[in-house]
């Protein structure tokens, strides 16, 4: 739930309407264009903003239960990549599951902020506390 501080007025009025288990997804650049769900673009150039710009700039003001990735994150980036998921999602339940079935979980989610991160799997659904 959103307590306060963001200041991109699109991203405010999405978190706003988050409520306990609803979730959001933070996607890389080249996540698909879902035309049913809400869709936050603030990708700028490749790599600006990234994935864990958007989750370190909401953690202290949203509040995350469980957080999932897909497993072929895990396989196709590096340990410094996957270590530094890890820290910006500390204390936060992550599970990992193929991408296929974390496909499966965006068309319940109140909406997407697509990021213009390009690393490969980088994307998160955030679910609220």
């Amino acid at each position: 739930m959103l307590k306060t501080g963001i200041l991109n007025p699109a991203i405010n009025e999405l978190l706003s309407r988050v409520r306990h288990t609803n979730t959001v997804v933070i996607a890389d650049r080249g996540f698909p264009f879902w035309p049913s769900i809400e869709t936050v673009d603030i990708s700028l150039v490749d790599g600006i903003p990234t994935v864990l710009d958007v989750i370190r700039a909401i953690r202290p003001n949203f509040v995350i239960g469980r957080a999932w990735m897909a497993d072929e994150f895990r396989r196709q980036n590096d340990a410094p990549t996957r270590c530094s998921f890890e820290a910006a999602l500390a204390g936060i339940a992550l599970e990992f599951e193929p991408h296929a079935e974390f496909k499966r979980r965006v068309p319940q989610a109140i909406g997407l902020i697509r990021t213009g991160d390009t690393i490969q799997y980088a994307n998160v659904i955030l679910e609220s506390a």
